[in-house]
């Protein structure tokens, strides 16, 4: 007989109808003859990949975004068809596991193009890869005033097919930054004249991130990347002042009171005794803590929705629990929904929110919520 599973109420609530209005909504702002590749990485920035891809695939996407071939490797084994690229490229020895799995590698070293290339070569096949140009972001790519000894050297691959051109914008968010945002689409124009003029004929040029896909047209090639606009991030990752499409949160993290209590006056609550109760105060307990990927960095700084009305985070957030102030919220009992993510009532805490509190970004919020938080998924099923 199987044992029933019981899971604790801490849960991360992901709307997938806001996720497909998401993309479909930007698909018409940005219009014309544009492909779209959803960034799915990082579990697609927290939202649970697997089923994030399943309804982008339904909704029409072209091209999905990895990080790490094994990321990819995932979405094939459950069925997803449309074509993945490998944002971070690949380890030497996962060459044939990209090939196998139909999976097409951002290439940046001639160390990388010699292991496809002789990969692909084993198997009489020519094989699709992106080529980055680093044209700013200093990070990964081949310089972009360096592409030409690149090219020199790349043109023994036989069996390499450079079927896109991408970049990386640094600061597409920064309206101070625009000057070196055009400058980078510059050098992008220049070094991709640079590949076509050795005969390449690459089908994407893709250059566009969520900012630079929204806030600058002339950046969007014919494929752009789209990440956290997808999963509803956007104040704090968008040009303050950009217009923008009708994008809604998709995440929601939620649990329920385990515990009440009624605290004396000048009590302190929590380790390192960081809070004093200035009066007989409400406390209630919270079973989420940042083993979950609530930051402690919000201790005595954040708030929840409880009833429709907000509650204090008090003391510091520890590994498993969380404590909030509930004095003057009437009728709160043990089992009621407390809302850390999301709104309810009038009341908003977004994860953009918290990212300001925590002096990070929301990317980094939704990415750390714990696989321990149960996904439930708007459509239906749990995983």
């Amino acid at each position: 007989m199987s044992i029933p599973v019981i899971r604790r109420p801490t849960r991360a609530e992901i709307d997938l109808g806001s996720l497909k209005n998401n993309f479909l909504s930007i698909k018409k702002f940005v219009g014309g003859d544009t492909r779209y590749m959803a960034v799915v990485k990082a579990d697609a920035y927290g939202h649970g990949a697997l089923r994030c891809a399943q309804a982008f695939e339904a909704a029409g996407v072209d091209w999905f975004g990895v990080a790490i071939p094994a990321e990819g490797v995932e979405l094939r084994k459950t069925g997803i068809r449309k074509r993945i690229l490998c944002l971070g490229s690949f380890w030497k020895g996962q060459e044939n596991m990209l090939l196998n799995q139909g999976l097409t590698p951002v290439i940046y070293t001639l160390d990388q193009a010699e292991t496809f290339d002789a990969a692909a070569k084993e198997r009489n096949s020519i094989a699709e890869v992106h080529l980055k140009i680093d044209t700013g972001m200093g990070r990964i790519g081949v310089r972009h005033d360096e592409i030409d000894p690149f090219l020199d050297k790349f043109a023994r691959f036989t069996n390499l097919h450079i079927e896109g051109v991408m970049t990386h914008f640094a600061a597409a968010d920064d309206p101070g930054s625009n000057d070196f945002t055009r400058e980078q689409i510059v050098r992008f124009e220049r070094a991709l004249g640079a590949v076509e003029a050795r005969g390449h004929r690459p089908v994407y040029r893709d250059l566009a991130n969520s900012a630079g896909a929204i806030a600058f047209p002339d950046a969007r090639g014919n494929l752009v990347r789209l990440g956290g606009a997808l999963y509803g991030l956007t104040r704090d990752v968008m040009p303050p002042d950009c217009e923008l499409p009708d994008l809604k949160p998709v995440m929601s993290v939620k649990t329920k009171i385990a515990h009440l209590k009624t605290v004396p006056e000048g009590e302190t609550l929590g380790y390192g005794r960081t809070f004093a109760t200035e009066r007989e105060s409400a406390i209630a307990t919270l079973p989420i803590g940042y083993q979950d990927g609530y930051p402690r960095v919000l201790s005595n700084k954040a708030r929840v929705i409880i009833r429709g009305q907000y509650a204090p985070v008090v003391g510091r957030v520890s590994m498993d629990w969380t404590l909030v102030d509930i004095t003057g919220i009437e009728g709160v009992r043990v089992g009621d929904d407390v809302v850390l993510i999301g709104s309810e009532g009038g009341c908003s805490v977004r994860a953009e929110d918290l990212g300001a509190l925590s002096d990070t970004i929301s990317y980094e919020i939704t990415c750390g919520i714990n696989r321990r938080v149960t996904r439930i998924y708007a459509e239906g099923g749990e995983e």
